[in-house]
C-alpha cells in the first residue's frame, strides 16, 4: 500500500463521525456472490436494482424504448398510418407486430422498463428519505481530534475565554443560518440541507412524472369534431367524427358539456411577402357545463383553448361549407345544407362531394341518389389561368360542380368518406354535345340537369367550418408539477453545497487560549475556505490575537485555503 493511500486511511479513521457522508446516497459494497440460498439472490437482486447506477440505466433504457414510438406509425394514435405501413413493408411489418413496435407505450418490453424503473426509484428514495430525516432530527457531529487534517483550516491565539469564544463563535454560526452546538471544547455546526432536500425532490418527482405519464395515457381521451357554424356538439362519444382513448378510458369519464358554434371569423395579410399568412382564427361559442348549466359565450383562438374540468378545448383547423341546394324535376327541394369541404393549400382551395342519398326521383319517377363533386376556391382570378384560389379570405368566391346520377353504394354496410363519392354504380350526366357535365358557379348560379333530372345551386350563404380537438389528460397537471419540481430539486443539488464548520477553544500549555477552526465539504470547493476565512475574520475581531510567547507580536490568522503544514 502507498503512503497517500495510507495516509488517506488515517484521515478517515481520524476525523470518525466529523468526516461521515455529507449527502443521504448510500454507501457503495463491494460486489460479490451472493450467500447461498433463495434469500441470498433476492437480496442481491434487490440491492442491485436499487442502485442508482441501475436506476440510471433504466432511465436510459426508457428514453431509447420511446425512440421507435416517434418514428414508427402507432395504432393507437393514426391505425391508418399503420395500415400503410404494413401495405407498404410486407417483409418488415410483421417483425414489427412480434417486437410490438406497433404499440410501442403499451408493449411488454417497454412496460417492464417503466415498472422497474418505478420500483427502482421507490428503492433508492424510500431509504435516503428516512436517512434524511434521521440527520434533521440529529445534531452535527463532535469536532475531530486533528482539525488539521481538514481542507480548510486556520488558528490563532487570543487572550479571551475559550468560553467566551465559543460562545460567540455559536451565536456567530447560528446568525449564518448553520444549525449548531456546543460538543465538548468546540462548537459543531452544519449547512446546506436545501442540498439534499433537492435531490430527493428530484427523484421523488421523477416518480410523480411516471404516475403522471401512465395516468395519462390509460385515462386520457383525444376526440375531433368539425362543426359548421350554427352547429351545436355534446360531449358524448357518438358525436365525435374521430376518436381514442387509453386502454382504461370509460365513456362515462367523459366531462359533461356541450356547446355551440355561433361564428368563425378568419383574417389574413393583405399585401406584403407574408401575403395570405393567417392573423387570428377565433371560433365564437356559446357553452354550458352539465345537463342545466347555465350558458356563457367565450372565444376559443389558436393555443388559447377552453378549458371545462379536465377537458381543454382546441381550435384546430378551418375550412368553407357552401351552401347547396338540389331539387328533383319537379322543382322540390331534396337536399339544402352547407357542405365541408377539405383544404388542400394554405389559399383555402377545397374539394368535396354533396350526396342526396333520400328523397330524390328523376324524371321518370324511379328513386335514385344524386352526387356532385364539388372543387372551391374563396378568391377566383380568371388571370392565373389555373382553377386555384389566389387568397384565403371570401373575395371572388367560385364552385366547380360534377354531376351523377345512380347508386352511391351507403346502403352496402361498407363505410365511406363523406368527402368521396364511390362512383362505381354511378353514372356521370352529359352536357349536349356528350361531354361531362360541369359548370363554374358564383353564387346564386344554378346548374340545370339534363332531361328534366332537377337542378343544383350555390346560395350565395357561405358558411365556415372550424375542426376542434378536445383532449381529456388527467395527469397533465401532475406532470406538470413533477417537472417543475424536479427542475428546482435538480437546481438546489447542483448550487447548494452542504459543509460542516466547527470552532475548537482550549487553553494552551501557556495559559493563553488557542483558537482552531476547521471546515468540511461535501465536494472540493472554493466555497468552504472563503466562508470559513470569512467567519474567521469577524471571530478574531471579537477574539483578537494574543502576543506570541517567543516575539510578543499577535498571531496572524492562517489563511483558509488549505490545512496547516
Amino acid at each position: 500500500m502507498s503512503k497517500t493511500d495510507t495516509d488517506t486511511s488515517r484521515d478517515r479513521e481520524e476525523l470518525g463521525a466529523a468526516g461521515s457522508q455529507l449527502s443521504t446516497a448510500p454507501q457503495e459494497e463491494t460486489s460479490g456472490p451472493p450467500a447461498l440460498g433463495v434469500i441470498g439472490w433476492v437480496r442481491w437482486f434487490w440491492r442491485q436494482l436499487t442502485s442508482m447506477r441501475v436506476a440510471l440505466l433504466l432511465l436510459l433504457l426508457l428514453s431509447l424504448g420511446a425512440i421507435p414510438g416517434s418514428l414508427i406509425p402507432q395504432t393507437g394514435a393514426d391505425a391508418t398510418k399503420v395500415e400503410d405501413f404494413r401495405a407498404a413493408h410486407r417483409t418488415l411489418a410483421p417483425v414489427y407486430d412480434k417486437l410490438g413496435l406497433f404499440h410501442v407505450y403499451s408493449s411488454v418490453w417497454f412496460s417492464a422498463i417503466y415498472i422497474l424503473l418505478f420500483v427502482s426509484l421507490i428503492g433508492c428514495i424510500v431509504p435516503r428519505t428516512w436517512q434524511f430525516v434521521g440527520q434533521l432530527r440529529g445534531r452535527p457531529p463532535a469536532a475531530p481530534k486533528r482539525l488539521t487534517r481538514l481542507p480548510a483550516y486556520t488558528t490563532w491565539r487570543t487572550g479571551a475565554e475559550p468560553e467566551q469564544v465559543r460562545e460567540a463563535a455559536l451565536a456567530l454560526l447560528k446568525k449564518r443560518r448553520f444549525r449548531a452546538h456546543v460538543a465538548g471544547d468546540a462548537v459543531a455546526a452544519e449547512k446546506g440541507y436545501l442540498r439534499e432536500l433537492g435531490n430527493l425532490v428530484f427523484h421523488i418527482a421523477l416518480i410523480v412524472l411516471l404516475v403522471a405519464f401512465a395516468s395519462g395515457q390509460l385515462y386520457k381521451s383525444d376526440g375531433n369534431v368539425l362543426m359548421v357554424e350554427g352547429d351545436g356538439f355534446a360531449n358524448t362519444l357518438p358525436m365525435y367524427d374521430d376518436f381514442k382513448s387509453g386502454s382504461l378510458f370509460e365513456t362515462d369519464d367523459l366531462v359533461p358539456f356541450s356547446f355551440d358554434l355561433k361564428d368563425f371569423r378568419g383574417t389574413y395579410e393583405a399585401s406584403g411577402p407574408n401575403k395570405g399568412t393567417p392573423r387570428t382564427y377565433e371560433a365564437r361559442i356559446r357553452y354550458s357545463v352539465g345537463a342545466y348549466g347555465k350558458e356563457k359565450s367565450t372565444t376559443v383562438k389558436v393555443n388559447e383553448p377552453l378549458e371545462i374540468d379536465n377537458s381543454k378545448v382546441y381550435l384546430v383547423s378551418h375550412g368553407y361549407a357552401p351552401v347547396v341546394t338540389v331539387r328533383d324535376g319537379k322543382g322540390t327541394v331534396v337536399y339544402h345544407a352547407p357542405v365541408p369541404l377539405l383544404p388542400l393549400d394554405g389559399n383555402v382551395s377545397s374539394q368535396g362531394v354533396v350526396k342526396v342519398m333520400d328523397g330524390y326521383r328523376d324524371a321518370k319517377g324511379k328513386k335514385e341518389q344524386l352526387g356532385f363533386q364539388a372543387f372551391f376556391v374563396p378568391t377566383f382570378d380568371a388571370r392565373s389561368g389555373t382553377m386555384l384560389s389566389q387568397f384565403p379570405a371570401l373575395l371572388n368566391p367560385l364552385l366547380a360542380v360534377n354531376a351523377y346520377h345512380g347508386d352511391l353504394g351507403v346502403n352496402s354496410g361498407i363505410p365511406q368518406s363523406v368527402y368521396q363519392m364511390d362512383k362505381k354504380h354511378m353514372t356521370a350526366f352529359k352536357d349536349a354535345k356528350g361531354q361531362l357535365l360541369k359548370k363554374l358557379l358564383k353564387p346564386g348560379d344554378t346548374l340545370t340537369l339534363p332531361n328534366g333530372a332537377g337542378s343544383v345551386t350555390f346560395e350565395k350563404d357561405i358558411k365556415e367550418w372550424a375542426g376542434f380537438e378536445v383532449v381529456q389528460e388527467p395527469g397533465g397537471g401532475w406532470a406538470l408539477g413533477g417537472a417543475l419540481a424536479a427542475i428546482f430539486g435538480l437546481a438546489g443539488s447542483l448550487f447548494i453545497q452542504r459543509r460542516r464548520v466547527w470552532v475548537r477553544a482550549v487553553t494552551g500549555p501557556d495559559g493563553v487560549t488557542v483558537v482552531e477552526m476547521a471546515g468540511l465539504g461535501r465536494s472540493e470547493s472554493a466555497k468552504v475556505p472563503e466562508e470559513l476565512g470569512d467567519l474567521a475574520g469577524i471571530l478574531y475581531d471579537q477574539a483578537p490575537g494574543a502576543p506570541d510567547p517567543d516575539d510578543a507580536s499577535e498571531s496572524p490568522v492562517v489563511p483558509a485555503e488549505g490545512a496547516e503544514k
